[in-house]
Formats: structure tokens, C-alpha cells, sequence
């Protein structure tokens, strides 16, 4: 009867996993009100706080969150000539005077000796008041999701798959366990038949969400998407350009390689001078 202990967890985990990924995707799906439904048809929805288009900041939240807002102040000011970003991974300040608070917060967590290794520089940034303000504007018109939820999405479809592999896992060692109770022609028919129920609820719950469930950053709500994809088709000349790029998709629009070892801290940890 060991095969029904396996059998138990199989269907522990089958159940867990799926209700886990219906609650997620129903507590991140658009709200089912006529008004916002037109608007989204529309092409229309939350805009952001200003009533403009995103910003820069804005942009970068909601593709990458506070890290990401961090990095663009810093690539911006990098690029403009107010910060140099070594290959060793060291902050220099060149300009001292920031152009927006977290610009500002940028230089202050330099300090006062213009220079800093630019790891503790990014997690001062994405956790001053300056950005958490941005979230919070964000959040407020709908744009944003609180702490990054979005990324429960993911979190819960790979709990599925692994279910639908545990499953299958734990019914090969049901057939293959001494003493396991079979047909009477000792078939292993009627164990695969009981373990083969959740690995069809797992299976089932994927091919449903591949086809119904969107595809959500960690930080934009749906109207966030939206508007986040409209931004990646706007211009405003080549360095606004490369901004926008990198506020999108991160590092990986880095075409310098210097600056690329600046950011992911593989360049090393010399120091530039004393």
C-alpha cells in the first residue's frame, strides 16, 4: 500500500500548485468593469501621474522595478558626463549637482569623497524615498503592482510543472515499488490510471494558462503593459534613444562593454586611485 502514500502526495501537490496559480492569475487579472474594459479597447486606461506619456523613471519601474530605476540614474548621469562608471565597478562623481531627487540620492550615497563601489550606490538608490514615491504614484493609477506581484505569475507556473514532474516521479516508483497491490494478472494498469488523474490536472492547468494567462513583468499591471509597449516605439534622437532602450530591457541593451562591466560588477573591484 506504499503506492498510496505516493498517491496522496501526487495529489497533494497537483491541488496545491494549480489553486495556487488560479488564485495568482485571478488577483492580477483586469478588473471586469464595463468602463475599463472600453477603455482598454480603446487603446485608452490609467495613465500615469502626470497625464503624459511614461517618463524615463517610469518606464524603467515598470520594466525592471527599483533596481532598474537605480541603473538608468546612473547610465544617464554616466552618459552626460556627471558620473563616471568604471569597468572596475566604481562610481566616480564628476558634477555634484544632481538634476532630480534621485539623481540626488545618487550622489549622497557616493558620498563625500566622490567615489564608491556602485553595488551599495544601486541598493541605496532603489530603496530612497525619491523612488519609493515613484512606486507608490505608480500603484495609485493602476500602472504598477504592489512589490512586484507580477512575478507570482511565474513563480506559481513553475510550482505546476514541477507538480506535473513530481507526479510522474512518484508514479514510476508506485509501478516499480515490491508489493504494490495490481490487477490480478498483475497489471500496473490501475496505478498508472490513479496517478495519471493529476498529472492531467497539472498538464490541463498549463495548456490553460499558456493560452489565457498574459505574460506580466514583476512590476507593470496590465494598463502598465500597455502603455510600457507604447513606449518602446517612441524616439526623441539617439542618447534618448539608448535611455529609453535601456529603462526597457536593462543591461542588455548595453552596447559598451566597459559600461556593461560597470554594471554587472564583472570587471573587477580595483580601485581607480586612493
Amino acid at each position: 500500500m506504499l503506492w498510496v502514500l505516493f498517491l496522496l502526495v501526487a495529489w497533494g501537490a497537483a491541488a496545491i500548485s494549480c489553486t495556487r496559480l488560479c488564485l495568482v492569475a485571478a488577483r492580477l487579472a483586469p478588473p471586469p468593469d464595463g468602463s475599463s474594459r472600453e477603455a482598454g479597447e480603446a487603446g485608452e486606461g490609467p495613465r500615469p501621474a502626470d497625464g503624459t506619456e511614461l517618463t524615463l523613471y517610469e518606464t524603467a519601474f515598470l520594466a525592471g522595478g527599483p533596481h532598474r530605476v537605480a541603473d538608468l540614474a546612473l547610465v544617464t548621469m554616466h552618459l552626460r558626463r556627471r558620473l563616471l562608471l568604471a569597468h572596475t565597478g566604481w562610481a566616480t562623481v564628476v558634477d555634484p549637482d544632481g538634476r532630480d531627487e534621485v539623481e540626488r540620492t545618487v550622489i549622497r550615497a557616493i558620498g563625500p569623497r566622490g567615489q564608491s563601489p556602485i553595488a551599495p550606490v544601486r541598493s541605496a538608490a532603489a530603496a530612497a524615498d525619491a523612488v519609493r514615491a515613484l512606486a507608490d504614484r505608480l500603484v495609485a493609477a493602476g500602472l504598477a503592482l504592489p512589490g512586484g506581484a507580477g512575478s507570482d505569475i511565474g513563480a506559481a507556473l513553475r510550482a505546476v510543472r514541477g507538480a506535473a514532474l513530481l507526479v510522474v516521479a512518484l508514479g514510476a516508483a508506485a509501478v516499480l515499488t515490491p508489493g504494490r497491490e495490481q490487477t490480478p494478472g498483475g497489471s500496473a494498469v490501475p496505478v498508472l490510471v490513479w496517478f495519471g488523474l493529476p498529472l492531467v490536472l497539472t498538464l490541463g492547468c498549463l495548456a490553460i494558462a499558456r493560452m489565457e494567462v498574459r505574460p506580466y513583468s514583476s512590476w507593470a499591471s496590465p494598463a502598465g503593459q500597455r502603455l510600457l509597449e507604447a513606449r518602446t516605439a517612441s524616439a526623441g534622437g539617439q542618447e534618448r534613444d539608448a535611455l529609453v532602450a535601456f529603462a526597457v530591457r536593462g543591461v542588455g541593451a548595453v552596447a559598451d562593454p566597459a559600461l556593461r562591466a560597470a554594471l554587472t560588477g564583472r570587471g573587477g573591484a580595483a580601485r581607480i586611485f586612493p
